[in-house]
């Protein structure tokens, strides 16, 4: 397949497709992640992008070598909305923190999508982007670069983990989802404090805070691990 794609100066049709539009990488990959989002997994098929395009499903190899490459673009460009409008203010907490919750939600606004591309590496423009301003932000803040590089391991595994973990539970049929959250009501809650004693001391609290993300909460436990390493740094053994 990879024979197929075309140079980039070379890729624009001369004519609107049966839709009456001009096919770029960015519609194509703004069309895969819309039938992803109808679909599921299955929609990400030539096949099917050809006739959302209104285009011989020939022509998405113009523009991507096959189906996997189409998918690193698709990953990338949910890292792309996440970044996007976002500027440093200068304080690296807060500004790590809004990168995560960026990423967070911009996979849970398209579930399905994040479902197949939350794991993958693209190195691509807007990966590359985020990597060099989060390893920015943490350099910049006195982190030493073995422990800046370890911070962004875990802050970006974290963001991602929680990003899928999320995005799977919304992909779920509602009526799942919804006997996945009745079971804190209808079987945990109803455990005996006889046998089960810290779960029946909490079971109101667990009902309550089930029904929401733990990212925030994670996201700020990692940062205030990683603040009081840097302090630790700061302050050196003679400190």
């Amino acid at each position: 397949m990879s024979d197929r794609v075309v140079p980039e100066p070379q890729r624009r049709r001369r004519r609107p497709t049966k839709q009456g539009v001009v096919l770029s990488a960015g519609l194509i990959v703004d069309t895969a992640i819309r039938l992803i989002g109808q679909h599921g997994a299955e929609a990400l098929t030539v096949r099917r992008l050809g006739a959302a395009l209104g285009a011989d499903p020939s022509a998405v190899y113009r523009y991507f070598h096959s189906t996997d490459d189409l998918l690193l673009a698709i990953a990338d460009e949910l890292i792309g909305r996440a970044q996007h409008g976002w500027q440093p203010t200068g304080d690296w907490r807060a500004d790590l923190r809004a990168i995560g919750l960026r990423i967070h939600a911009s996979y849970q606004a398209h579930p399905q999508a994040a479902l197949l591309a939350a794991h993958r590496t693209t190195g691509r423009t807007h990966e590359i982007a985020a990597v060099e301003a989060i390893l920015g932000t943490l350099r910049t803040a006195g982190f030493p670069d073995a422990e800046a590089v370890r911070v962004y391991h875990a802050f970006v595994d974290q963001s991602l983990a929680f990003a899928a973990l999320d995005a799977a539970a919304l992909a779920l049929p509602a009526p799942a989802a919804a006997a996945d959250l009745q079971v804190w009501q209808a079987s945990y809650a109803r455990l005996d404090a006889a046998t089960h004693p810290h779960i029946a001391a909490t079971a109101h609290l667990l009902t309550s805070d089930m029904r929401r993300s733990g990212y925030p909460y994670a996201l700020d436990l990692l940062l205030d691990a990683a603040a009081a390493r840097l302090r630790s740094a700061d302050t050196g053994p003679d400190g």
